[in-house]
């Protein structure tokens, strides 16, 4: 007479149906979790970076009060309290970007203006960007409509690129913003472009790869090294149903080149 571990064994699905489906299980919970990892990572860097902006905020503020209070005509007071408002909207400013990060605000897609997300972002690295000798030149065209994007995690796609352009000029170079429409109606074009060493041609194949670096490891800021960035960009960029594609010549520079689904009239409006 079989016994009960018998009879239950007959049940089973076919040998390695199980594993297989464990182990897609078990990688796509090792994504996610490596996802919210790389957010935590680019919460700290963010948090970083505000500390020493916020520094620069408040001995604006500082030395501008101590100003108004020595000086006590209405010239120097207007100027003072000028100064005062414009570093206390910069503050807000920086902790409205950091804050919407933290809270997670959405990572589903919905209608975005990347434009805004440019913006944040430049105010977040404005003080990294200076003192590397940094040019930022943005070409931002009005008529650009919203994308169908998570503007979180088009934040960090455009952090990390910002990032990594800065890291490819030692000495100093530009970085060109250019956001608008696509020659094809439904995307929008966001591109990075930086004057900086280039990616050599037998690498441009690889560097969306996992752990794929031509960084030798972090640079003097902590950042770099790890291979993660730009396999995390991509990853982003799929699941956004986009592209992304790199453009790059030893000497002269590279340029990442991203498009997004345009937001229809009816979702924009929602």
């Amino acid at each position: 007479m079989p016994s009960p571990i018998s009879d239950s064994h007959h049940v089973d699905c076919p040998a390695g149906t199980n594993s297989a489906h464990d182990k897609d299980a078990e990688i796509q919970y090792l994504r996610r979790e490596m996802r919210k990892l790389q957010s935590l990572a680019t919460l700290g860097e963010l948090m970083g970076t505000a500390t020493h902006e916020f520094n620069n905020v408040l001995m604006t503020i500082l030395n501008y009060a101590k100003l108004g209070i020595r000086n006590r005509d209405d010239a120097s007071r207007d100027k003072a309290l000028s100064k005062i408002l414009a570093s206390t909207e910069r503050a807000a400013k920086i902790t409205g970007t950091i804050l919407a990060q933290a809270r997670n605000r959405s990572e589903s897609l919905e209608p975005t203006d990347l434009g805004s997300i440019i913006d944040d972002s430049l105010v977040l690295l404005e003080r990294e960007m200076r003192k590397y000798r940094i040019v930022i030149e943005t070409d931002i065209a009005e008529e650009t409509p919203h994308a169908m994007a998570s503007g979180n995690q088009i934040q960090r796609v455009l952090l990390n690129l910002l990032i990594n352009a800065r890291q490819a000029m030692p000495d100093g170079g530009t970085i060109l913003i250019k956001l608008h429409p696509s020659a094809e109606k439904s995307w929008v074009e966001l591109t990075v472009r930086d004057s900086g060493s280039g990616i050599p041609r037998d690498q441009l194949p690889r560097i969306f790869d996992s752990f794929y670096t031509t960084k030798t490891g972090p640079d003097e800021s902590g950042k770099g090294g790890t291979g993660l960035g730009l396999a995390a960009c991509k990853e982003v960029i799929d699941a956004h149903h986009g592209r992304i594609r790199v453009e790059s010549t030893v000497g002269r520079g590279t340029a990442f080149v991203i498009r997004l689904p345009v937001a229809d009239k009816q979702q924009a409006a929602a």
